[in-house]
């Protein structure tokens, strides 16, 4: 009797596949490079989302070592997409009052000009309005100088850019981290350059006055060492003096709690060990309290992934695969937000081929 054998497509050790995710393109398109929407940020009203993202042109990887496949020489725009239907469709939009200052670059890339120089936030900005959404950009990832900007409109207009201060620090590479405390209250957590002004440290800030003035509060972690590290924080508050943070170091993801609002911070471990070569982490809580973990995984097989934990970050699940059929290294900075009906979507830049444009793609799926 002949025995028929079947071949499977072999995940990583300790991997579980998320049950039937659907892909979606938010940006493509020939000769360009859709890039970083954690650098952006995401923002959901209900079944309206927003992300934004870098389109700059595309420039095949051909030289030795990880370099990103955009080309430096040309502008790149700043552009948010918008979905109306919980991420099954975007439509793309690149509001005047988000255009970069003239001639400032953004981690390198020469960015499109048209917008205003930062100043001096005026303050007094209600957090707690409807459609309100945060997000801060830098210039170099290094030192900054960083702006933030403010919109009370579901993202179709903004206002600003004010200038980050830079805390008594070498410089601040500010990317849209935030929790909202209250009307005029709201905690940050910023990249600040490490005492050699490379990248990076992370230390906790806070206003509360609506965004005129900003306090430090404290250091999350210490310094890193060497070439090590410590970047790019995603956080989401526990219960009321509860804090859970999770930064980005050079080759895996650190999660660190305070339980005095910010005050002081202990490590609580790692909840990857392993991202690849490093990518950043996008935290959220979801009712009931289970934490869900996204981020891009930068070896083969080149992948999004998301981890769960149901006991405030002491532990975390297996890797659950969202997809794994990436072409490259260059890609990830995920950012996730829940729908009403309870599936999430993680919205991420990626490619499916070595030499191929990168797009920004959005997955739905169920944790």
């Amino acid at each position: 009797m002949r025995i028929l054998r079947r071949t499977f497509l072999q995940l990583p050790a300790l991997a579980l596949t998320a049950a039937t995710p659907q892909h979606k393109i938010v940006f493509q398109e020939k000769g360009r490079f859709g890039g970083w929407p954690a650098n952006h940020g995401m923002w959901a009203w209900g079944n309206e989302l927003v992300v934004g993202f870098e389109a700059g042109h595309f420039r095949a990887n051909t030289t030795p070592g990880r370099e990103h496949a955009i080309d430096y020489a040309r502008p790149a725009n700043h552009l948010l997409a918008r979905s109306l239907n919980g991420g099954e469709t975007w439509k793309l939009e690149e509001p005047e009052s988000l255009k970069a200052p003239e001639g400032l670059k953004q981690a390198g890339v020469l960015v499109a000009p048209g917008g205003k120089p930062a100043t001096a936030s005026p303050g007094g900005f209600d957090f707690k309005k409807p459609g309100f959404a945060f997000t801060a950009r830098m210039a170099s990832i290094h030192t900054g100088p960083s702006r933030f900007y403010i919109t009370f409109d579901k993202a179709h207009t903004w206002q600003g850019p004010y200038a980050v201060p830079d805390f008594g620090t070498p410089g601040i590479a500010a990317r849209p981290d935030y929790l909202i405390d209250g009307k005029h209250e709201m905690t940050v957590f910023l990249t600040a350059a490490k005492s050699n002004k490379k990248e990076g440290r992370v230390l906790c800030a806070r206003t509360t006055d609506g965004a005129k003035t900003w306090k430090m509060i404290s250091w999350v972690c210490p310094e890193p060492p060497g070439e090590d590290f410590a970047i790019m924080p995603s956080s989401v508050r526990l219960d009321g003096k509860s804090i859970l943070t999770t930064i980005r170091h050079r080759k895996f993801i650190a999660a660190w709690r305070s339980d005095d609002n910010g005050a002081n911070w202990k490590m609580v471990g790692q909840p990857v060990d392993d991202t690849g070569g490093g990518n950043p982490p996008a935290l959220l809580k979801l009712p009931g309290g289970k934490l869900v973990l996204t981020y891009g995984f930068r070896n083969e097989p080149y992948s999004i992934r998301a981890r769960t934990s149901t006991d405030e970050g002491k532990t975390w699940s297996k890797d659950i695969m969202l997809r794994a059929d990436g072409g490259a290294w260059d890609m990830g900075y995920t950012r996730t937000v829940r729908r009403p009906d309870g599936n999430l979507v993680t919205v991420y830049y990626y490619n499916t081929a070595r030499d191929s444009e990168r797009f920004i793609g959005a997955t739905i799926w169920t944790p």
